[in-house]
């Protein structure tokens, strides 16, 4: 068993490979840096790819180089997590940043799926697992977050159609992991009310103790990945799994 982790440097990326790392699971990490230490504390278990996945033709030259498939050989078992997102550009369309919101598209949805397209068929033989980290925000509209509720979306509608592909051996989920105190929170807690409205809900969460930790969050989404169950719905939420 392998695993692919994007974003897996901060927050619940962090959090996943370290859960994964800790279980004795290899992790590729796929990321703009290094996990700090994460390779001293984890000999032989994970290996880390700098790239951006906002950046298309950038992970085009690293799918097209056959490192994925490479680093799969042997894997009875691959398993997938899109984490790596981002909640910019915030505000009504007139504030928005057109080319943030193309760099957010392709960080959030492209690369999401073209990693899934990649994993299955670098894995011939194995049984292949995605989970696609979504959100509440891709169920449900919010002011201020129309690219970021419509990229979530995107993932969602992806996890259903593959699983209506009718492959045994891919099962995919897009699971929304719950609110969880990590740096794209305190980026939300930092907008203005103007670009979004609903900033003061979050506030709150912060101030009562509403927020799971990236650490326990993450041991329950491994649970869910790993479970004999996985798959049976393609869209989650992990609050009531």
């Amino acid at each position: 068993m392998k695993a692919i982790v994007t974003g897996h440097t901060k927050g619940l990326g962090a959090a996943i490979a370290e859960e994964l790392l800790a279980r004795g699971i290899p992790v590729l990490g796929l990321a703009r840096g290094r996990a700090p230490g994460g390779a001293a504390r984890h000999p032989g278990l994970l290996n880390e790819i700098e790239i951006d996945l906002s950046d298309g033709a950038a992970l085009s030259a690293w799918l097209g180089r056959g490192e994925l498939a490479a680093w799969l050989a042997g894997s009875g078992t691959a398993l997938l997590v899109n984490n790596a997102g981002v909640v910019w550009p915030v505000g009504p369309l007139a504030e928005q940043d057109p080319l943030q919101a193309i760099r957010a598209a392709t960080l959030n949805v492209a690369a999401p799926l073209a990693l899934a397209g990649a994993l299955v068929r670098a894995s011939v033989g194995a049984e292949r697992r995605i989970l696609h980290v979504s959100s509440g925000a891709g169920r449900s509209a919010y002011p201020g977050w129309s690219v970021y509720c419509a990229t979530k979306a995107a993932l969602d509608r992806h996890a259903e159609a593959v699983a209506l592909d009718g492959d045994a051996t891919v099962r995919v989920c897009s699971l929304a992991p719950g609110v969880i105190d990590t740096g794209m929170q305190a980026e939300i807690r930092a907008t203005t009310e103007d670009r979004f409205p609903m900033r003061e809900r979050f506030v709150q969460l912060k101030e009562q103790g509403g927020l799971t930790s990236p650490e326990d969050c993450a041991r329950r989404l491994v649970d869910y990945l790993l479970a004999d169950g996985f798959g049976g719905k393609p869209v989650d939420d992990l609050r009531s799994a």
